[in-house]
């Protein structure tokens, strides 16, 4: 079969149809889609303001990019925008299938290569072995670390986070179906619940992937009825992103443990979770179980890939005694894509389908 020599890059489309062009990639296997080219200038003179122009005005063109037929229920993006932070090399938001989060930690992680690897960012000086990213979040400033060589970048990204903090501990909390669970509600970026799975009959490892989802799910809703969040600089933080089920080995040791998040709309991450390894370090070093620069290594219940987090300074946030954590990963590119965003699409708004 002769191969055809010449492929136009994009199929014909009318004049003005808007395309958006997009860089896959994944860090412990979450996925994260970073937009190229093709998304909506967006009002707002500070990035949540961006974020709340976002969920307002541009969410059908969030659910083309991220959900079915283009993306799936578990993809995650990013936009990169410009930030208000003069210390900032760049501002992000990200997607998810619900809608923008305030934090991810894989997506850091990622960033932290595409930025460096596509010049986004100055380059690090000759011979250095590692180059500095200022990635404005929307909970804050995230300073990411990426190993490098030659100017590239070539293997684990780390970041330092945003002050981190115990918001409550050994919480009661009735869930429907389950009874009375014990939750401890951790910030990292983001809020947490957090939940021993063998306190609900579950292995994070072993049990179904629709029983965690479910009993996760099932926590988050209870939560977020039940317990009123604070957070001291901005209210707008200030929502239950989801519930991470652990295996319950919350003290310090060498050997990994594991945990599983579900958040947004029962979105399950396959990554050991970067803001979820940060409010869970705070949460250890609030109960006295980790100490300054000790490191641990967490594993993804879902597919067994590993981040390290260590707490590395003592902080504050607010009126919470706080840390900031160091979190390590390892990122990959996956492809390139461009969509063409047709009025007339039946799924224009895509769709979202419910089977674990």
């Amino acid at each position: 079969m002769e191969v055809l020599r010449e492929i136009p890059q994009l199929p014909p489309h009318a004049s003005g149809t808007p395309v958006l062009s997009v860089l896959d990639m994944h860090t412990g296997g979450e996925p994260l889609r970073i937009v190229l080219a093709g998304w909506p200038e967006m009002d707002g003179s500070t990035l949540l303001a961006k974020r709340r122009y976002v969920l307002e005005h541009l969410d059908p063109l969030r659910r083309r990019l991220m959900l079915e037929p283009r993306g799936h229920r578990d993809m995650y993006g990013a936009l990169l925008v410009r930030s208000e932070l003069p210390d900032a090399h760049l501002g992000v938001l990200f997607l998810h299938n619900e809608g923008c989060s305030s934090m991810c930690g894989h997506g850091v992680l990622a960033l932290g290569r595409f930025v460096l690897d596509y010049g986004l960012v100055p380059p690090p000086p000759p011979g250095a072995r590692e180059a500095t990213v200022r990635l404005h979040c929307p909970c804050g400033m995230v300073t990411a670390f990426v190993e490098c060589e030659g100017g590239h970048s070539r293997g684990p990204v780390r970041f330092h986070s945003v002050p981190a903090f115990a918001l409550a501990t050994d919480l009661i909390v009735d869930v429907p179906g389950k009874g009375k669970v014990v939750v401890d509600i951790g910030y990292g970026g983001a809020f947490y619940a957090f939940v021993n799975a063998k306190r609900l009959g579950l292995d994070v490892c072993s049990s179904k992937t629709k029983d965690l989802v479910d009993a996760a799910t099932a926590v988050t809703e209870a939560v977020k009825t039940q317990v009123k969040l604070h957070h001291p600089d901005n209210e707008e933080l200030a929502f239950l992103y989801g519930t991470i089920l652990t295996d319950g080995n919350d003290a310090f040791s060498e050997e990994p443990t594991a945990n599983i998040c579900v958040f947004a709309r029962a979105q399950v991450d396959r990554s050991p979770t970067g803001s979820g390894v940060t409010a869970r370090i705070a949460l250890q070093y609030h109960k006295g179980l980790i100490q300054l620069n000790q490191t641990r290594t967490f594993k993804s219940g879902a597919t067994g890939s590993l981040f390290t987090g260590k707490p590395v300074k003592e902080t504050k946030c607010g009126e919470f005694k706080a840390v900031v954590v160091e979190v390590s990963g390892q990122a990959y590119y996956t492809g390139t894509a461009n969509f063409i965003i047709e009025e007339e699409d039946p799924l224009k708004n895509g769709f979202l389908l419910q089977c674990l």
